[in-house]
C-alpha cells in the first residue's frame, strides 16, 4: 500500500535552496519523517545525559553506544533519527530524571557507536535497541522514537513484542512513503559525493528556524556531516524499503505526536487509526519537525502524562 505523493514541510517551500529542488524535495517531504535530529537549544554540561557515563553493547561485532540513568528493568528508550546522536534528547531525559529509568543510545553509524560498512536496515537499527537493552539489563520499555526512529521502534515491536510496553511517534511516520525504487535510488545519489556537506546545511537551515536556534542549527550540521555517508545512504534504502512498511495491526499503545501541518493530512490520521486499536494522536501547531526540541513546554507534559498512564513514572 502507498500513500499519496509526499508534500513539502511547512516553511520549506521557499526556504530551500535551488539544490533541493525537484528529485531532492521529494526525499526531504518524504524524510520529514526520518529528519535529521539534534537538541533543539543549549543545555549546559549539569543536564543528566551530559553527566551520565558512556556504556557499550555489542550486536554481531558492533559497539553500540548508550547511556543510562537511574535504575529498574522497565525503562524509557528513547531513539534517534537520521545522521544525529543520543544527544537530541537531553530535554526529555532531564525531565524524567529520577523518575523511571532511561536510556538512550546512539545507533550503529551514529554519534559514538561503530559505524561498519554494511546495510542500515530498520531490522538492524531494531536488533540495537535490544543489544542495549539486554546490556543495560531492562526487560520491557516504553520506546520513543523521533522520525527515523519511528519505523525503527515499530519494527521493535514486530521483533520483540514481550519487551514493548507501548511507542511514541514523535513526528514520524507508520504510513508507507510511497516512493518508487528508481526515485529510492535517485534520492540515495543525492545524498553521496563532495557536495553532501554543503546539502546538510542546505536541509538543515529551513527545519530550525529562529535566531535563538543558532547554535543547535550548528552543532548540527556538524554532527550531520560527521555522520559516514555509506551510513546516510544505506539508511535511505533502509527507511524505504518496503518490506517494513505492512499495514499489521500495532498491538501496544500508541500516542503520535506531530508537528500540525500538509505532512500529516487527515488521511494520514485515518490510516494510523486503521492500524492502531490503542491510539493517543496529538497535534500541535506553530512548530517544526523537530518539536520536541522547539517546544519541550508543549511536548513534555504530552509524554509524562502518557507515560504516567502506563505506571512507569514514580510520582
Amino acid at each position: 500500500m502507498t500513500g499519496p505523493p509526499p508534500r513539502e514541510p511547512a516553511g520549506v517551500r521557499t526556504s530551500v535552496p535551488r539544490v533541493l529542488s525537484g528529485v531532492n524535495r521529494t526525499i526531504l517531504c518524504a524524510l520529514a519523517t526520518f529528519a535529521v535530529l539534534t537538541p533543539g537549544r543549549a543545555l549546559a554540561q549539569t543536564d543528566p545525559l551530559s553527566r551520565a557515563l558512556s556504556r557499550f553493547a555489542a550486536l554481531d561485532g558492533v559497539r553500540i553506544h548508550y547511556k543510562s540513568i537511574h535504575t529498574g528493568r522497565t525503562a524509557v528508550v528513547f531513539v534517534h533519527g537520521w545522521a544525529c546522536d543520543l544527544t537530541v534528547w537531553r530535554l526529555q531525559t532531564a525531565v524524567l530524571e529520577g523518575r523511571t529509568r532511561v536510556l538512550v543510545l546512539d545507533l550503529p553509524g551514529h554519534g559514538r557507536s561503530d559505524k561498519p560498512v554494511r546495510a542500515y536496515s530498520m531490522e538492524y537499527y531494531a536488533r540495537a535497541v535490544n543489544a542495549v537493552m539486554e546490556a543495560a539489563g531492562v526487560d520491557r520499555a516504553v520506546l520513543v522514537g523521533h522520525s527515523m526512529g519511528t519505523p525503527i521502534i515499530r519494527q521493535f515491536s514486530r521483533l520483540f513484542p514481550a519487551k514493548t510496553i507501548a511507542l511514541v511517534a514523535v513526528d514520524g511516520a507508520l504510513k508507507p512513503p510511497g516512493l518508487d525504487s528508481a526515485s529510492i535510488e535517485r534520492q540515495v545519489k543525492q545524498f553521496s559525493g563532495a557536495g553532501l556537506p554543503q546539502i546538510w546545511e542546505q536541509m538543515i537551515t529551513p527545519l530550525l528556524p529562529g535566531a535563538e536556534l543558532d547554535a543547535t542549527r550548528h552543532q548540527l550540521i556538524r554532527v550531520a556531516q560527521n555522520t559516514p555517508e555509506h551510513v546516510v545512504t544505506e539508511s535511505i534504502r533502509g527507511m524505504m524499503d518496503p518490506k517494513i512498511w505492512t499495514a499489521d495491526t500495532i498491538r501496544v499503545p500508541v500516542m503520535a505526536v506531530m508537528a500540525k501541518g500538509p505532512n500529516w493530512p487527515p488521511a494520514y490520521r485515518a490510516y494510523v487509526k486503521g492500524i492502531v486499536p490503542d491510539l493517543r494522536y496529538e497535534e500541535l501547531e506553530g512548530v517544526h519537525h523537530f518539536l520536541m526540541l522547539e517546544r519541550p513546554d508543549l511536548f513534555n507534559p504530552l509524554l509524562v502524562s502518557f507515560l504516567e498512564s502506563h505506571g512507569l513514572l514514580d510520582r
